[in-house]
């Protein structure tokens, strides 16, 4: 069985996606599945790769992060949303949560941070 976790990148800046799947590429318990430029396409991409982790911005054209969220939440339950946002205040994290995210990491908080917060919602822990 592969221990990976299996992650879905959501968003609607190309370079944004394309640094995380790099940093993601040295982590050996990370599988980048997927990616999507807005919402919509995240929620049909889910249901169709099963990712264990979405990485989701928050403002995106279309469909948003935080609707992205609720539709991810029917179309994969068992998927859990790490919200990636450069919007990063008291209510914004309150309504990311309540939307059914997992987690909420600020852009400014870094990659170390994000790779935490991605094993932690997937329950897994980095060997030593």
């Amino acid at each position: 069985m592969d221990s990976r976790i299996r992650l879905l990148l959501v968003d609607d800046e190309a370079r944004v996606r394309q640094g995380l799947r790099m940093c993601m590429a040295s982590e050996a318990d990370f599988d980048v599945v997927g990616e999507a430029e807005e919402g919509e396409r995240a929620v049909t991409l889910a249901s169709e790769l099963h990712p264990d982790v979405v990485v989701l911005d928050l403002r995106m054209s279309g469909v948003d992060g935080i609707e992205a969220t609720k539709g991810l939440a029917v179309a994969e339950p068992s998927a859990r949303v790490v919200i990636l946002s450069l919007q990063d205040d008291a209510g914004t994290r309150r309504q990311a949560m309540a939307s059914g995210a997992s987690a909420f990491v600020g852009k400014q908080e870094g990659i170390p941070r994000l790779f935490e917060v991605i094993r932690n919602v997937a329950g897994r822990t980095q060997s030593a």
